[in-house]
């Protein structure tokens, strides 16, 4: 059984080296390098209909490319 997710829960993750904190709440997700403010954050209806996917390459696409060719994992400062 599973349970109700009521309040938000936030757990660390390390990232490529990085410390990002994932915020999951009854509304959506949000990760964000550790000791910043902006970050990623999407809503759980943006995941099921795919705005999510659309919105994940657009900002892929538009992210400055690191030197190994693909798009930089960082969020905004």
């Amino acid at each position: 059984m599973t349970t109700r997710l009521t309040s938000p829960v936030k757990r660390e993750l390390d990232i490529a080296g990085e410390k990002y904190t994932l915020t999951v709440a009854p509304d959506g997700f949000r990760l964000v390098l550790k000791g910043k403010r902006k970050g990623i954050e999407l809503g759980w209806d943006s995941i099921v209909n795919g705005d999510a996917a659309l919105s994940s390459a657009l900002t892929a696409s538009l992210q400055p490319r690191s030197r190994h060719g693909t798009a930089s994992h960082r969020t905004g400062t």
